[in-house]
């Protein structure tokens, strides 16, 4: 692919490896989630939520570090030849993905604490229960609170693959090809 003359700044490599890291957890916990809400009791299904819960934490840790990262080190600025109006559209999507990613995990460590269950990860340990009263009607209305945030998130997620791939696939522009390993091509 041919790219414009000059490649902008691109991101730093921990930039990136946090950002594929978090996609790829992103991309293996819903159809974790989507499935284990779906199949019968069993021991597929106990797995299954151990798998998903498990990719919690690690999703809530990375963005953590993603936060610290993003703060320490900053982004590029914004290529000079994209429109105000997708600058802007790109900060809310990179925002709400941000809060998003941080919620899903936090809100679910809290309806886990309301059913009285630790969280565990990859069987290596387990956050304890945070310190509330169980109380099983509040855990599941969080949940539900969960599921929703998670379809948001799900679609917020899906419209910045399909802006990376306009960019990367149409335009072929530098804006994706930033974030990209270079084994892909990236800069």
């Amino acid at each position: 692919m041919t790219y414009g003359t000059l490649p902008p700044k691109r991101y730093p490599t921990l930039s990136k490896l946090l950002h594929w890291l978090v996609a790829i957890s992103v991309l293996i916990t819903l159809p974790v989630a989507i499935t284990m809400t779906r199949i019968a009791d069993g021991p597929l299904k106990d797995n299954l939520f151990f798998l998903h819960k498990s990719f919690g934490i690690l999703i809530l840790s990375l963005m953590l570090l993603r936060v610290i990262n993003r703060f320490v080190v900053g982004a590029p600025a914004p290529e000079p030849d994209i429109a105000d109006w997708q600058k802007t559209v790109s900060s809310v999507v990179h925002l709400l993905l941000y809060i998003l990613l941080l919620a899903m995990p936090v809100v679910a460590w809290i309806g886990m604490s309301y059913a009285g269950m630790p969280a565990p990860f990859f069987g290596l340990f387990e956050l304890p229960p945070l310190p509330f009263t169980k109380n099983q009607q509040l855990s599941e209305q969080i949940f539900a609170v969960h599921r929703w945030v998670g379809y948001l998130l799900a679609l917020i997620a899906a419209v910045h693959i399909a802006a990376a791939l306009y960019h990367l696939l149409i335009l072929k522009d530098y804006v994706a090809q930033r974030m990209l390993p270079r084994a892909l091509g990236g800069n």
